[in-house]
């Protein structure tokens, strides 16, 4: 019988060493790579710049925690209830990332790939003309635009003007941040009323800008969170609320009389 072969260019081990990208792990990554440009690394298999690295990390600073969020109190709340599962409680706020939190990185990222034109412009007003009738569009189907709207930063997100400003220093603004800018600029033409572009989308646009796949976007914006999520855990265990929340919930539930579904 032939033996199969699985090949892979990423962790493998023999008794003398371990390799991972067909570097020495121990001699030429543990303290020689962050953690930022290794994840960067696996999942392009090439090694970023450091403009590259220097954007991605600060995506996934953006990203890492936004407070008493749906995805933080599961976790806080599992932990609660499951104390010895300190994984349950990670992988439950991780399975909460969708598309009302985290989830709009990926869709803003996609939204902007789909609809980028074969001839790029050189100008912001020619980017101006692309991103007009793709707002419009999206107006009269009454679909969202991804990233478009803040329900806290409503006046601008400081997470956008920073990341468009470290892009540009590192000259890593590329069609994807260009065509968001521009539905920045042309939105209220359309909607009659200005929305801030959001820290999720221009975190997808920087993503995709950079060349990282577009099915692995929400994945990015989950190992961010992770950190964020272990931030959690780790101020739970000194300051605990998870109790408070529960009690606050079961203590003031109020009984009604049933509701039957009836199809529509």
């Amino acid at each position: 019988m032939t033996e199969r072969e699985y090949p892979t260019a990423l962790g493998a081990a023999s008794r003398e060493k371990i390799t991972l990208l067909g570097q020495d792990l121990a001699d030429d990554v543990m303290g020689q790579v962050g953690f930022g440009e290794l994840a960067f690394w696996l999942a392009t298999q090439r090694r970023p710049s450091k403009g590259e690295t220097r954007v991605f990390e600060a995506v996934l600073a953006a990203l890492a925690d936004h407070g008493f969020t749906p995805t933080a109190i599961v976790t806080r709340l599992t932990y609660l209830s499951a104390p010895d599962s300190v994984q349950g409680a990670l992988a439950a706020g991780l399975l909460g990332g969708g598309s009302r939190f985290l989830g709009v990185t990926e869709d803003c990222g996609r939204f902007l790939h789909e609809r980028l034109p074969e001839r790029l412009p050189t100008d912001e007003a020619g980017w101006d003309e692309i991103a007009l009738p793709i707002v419009r569009e999206q107006r009269e189907a009454r679909r969202f635009v991804p990233g478009l709207g803040h329900h806290v930063h409503k006046d601008g997100d400081p997470r956008t003007r920073r990341l468009y400003a470290i892009a540009r220093e590192e000259d890593l603004v590329g069609p994807h941040l260009e065509l968001f800018a521009a539905i920045g600029r042309v939105h209220p033409q359309v909607l009659g009323r200005t929305l801030p572009l959001n820290g999720a989308g221009v975190c997808g646009a920087a993503l995709a800008d950079l060349g990282l796949p577009l099915e692995l976007l929400r994945g990015f914006a989950l190992l961010a969170r992770t950190a964020g999520l272990i931030g959690q855990l780790a101020e739970e265990l000194r300051h605990p609320v998870g109790n408070d929340i529960f009690l606050s919930v079961d203590l003031h539930n109020r009984p009604v009389d049933p509701d039957p579904y009836r199809p529509s």
